[in-house]
């Protein structure tokens, strides 16, 4: 692939064929009038108050029940869970090396991103890249388990880079995009399981 067809983050170079109809096919429920510092979108035009989860936390794994737990203490787990996988994402590039990946991800995510990682590493490259995420809870399927996030994803830049000469070899200074991405209750904990690209941000 060359560089003036790189998408603004390479987790949408490996994820640009997953099946949108996960995202936009399934029956929605909106988030409603949650306050601004839920995690929820506020239509009203102000700014979301709650501040990121610390890097680096650990998954919430055998907490409650997403159904047993309050909406805003939802939005805020899966939240944090949409942030620790952009945090996991960007160091399985970095290392060349997805197997963290499940922690924060499963299919088809899981599969898409370890194969790309694999085809760029069997290429003796690699890529470095920093994002800027500001991420809202939009939606969530009717039985609680899928909620929606939508992001407005900033690439500073992205660039690829030779294992072998350490010289770079692709990318650029990167972009804004809408992403809409599913974040699924998974064996007690939140995952990533499909995103897909919308409008410049």
């Amino acid at each position: 692939m060359t560089a003036e067809k790189i998408p603004t983050s390479p987790l949408f170079r490996a994820a640009s064929c997953l099946l949108a109809t996960t995202l936009l096919g399934s029956t929605l429920t909106a988030c409603g009038q949650e306050k601004a510092s839920s995690g929820a979108l506020n239509p009203n035009g102000t700014f979301d108050s709650a501040s990121p989860a610390p890097s680096g936390s650990a998954p919430p794994t055998g907490t409650a029940h997403p159904s047993s737990l309050p909406t805003p203490q939802v939005n805020q787990d899966v939240l944090s869970r949409y942030r620790e996988f952009q945090k996991v994402y960007k160091q399985v590039y970095e290392r060349n090396d997805a197997t963290d990946l499940a922690t924060v991800a499963v299919d088809p995510v899981l599969t898409n991103v370890t194969r790309d990682v694999e085809k760029v590493k069997a290429a003796n490259q690699v890529w470095r890249f920093t994002l800027v995420t500001n991420p809202k809870v939009y939606a969530r399927a009717k039985d609680g388990l899928t909620v929606y996030v939508v992001d407005c994803l900033r690439t500073l830049g992205s660039y690829r880079f030779s294992t072998k000469t350490g010289k770079r070899t692709g990318g650029g200074p990167g972009g804004a995009f809408v992403y809409r991405t599913a974040v699924r209750y998974d064996s007690g904990t939140w995952k990533v399981s499909d995103s897909i690209r919308d409008e410049k941000c």
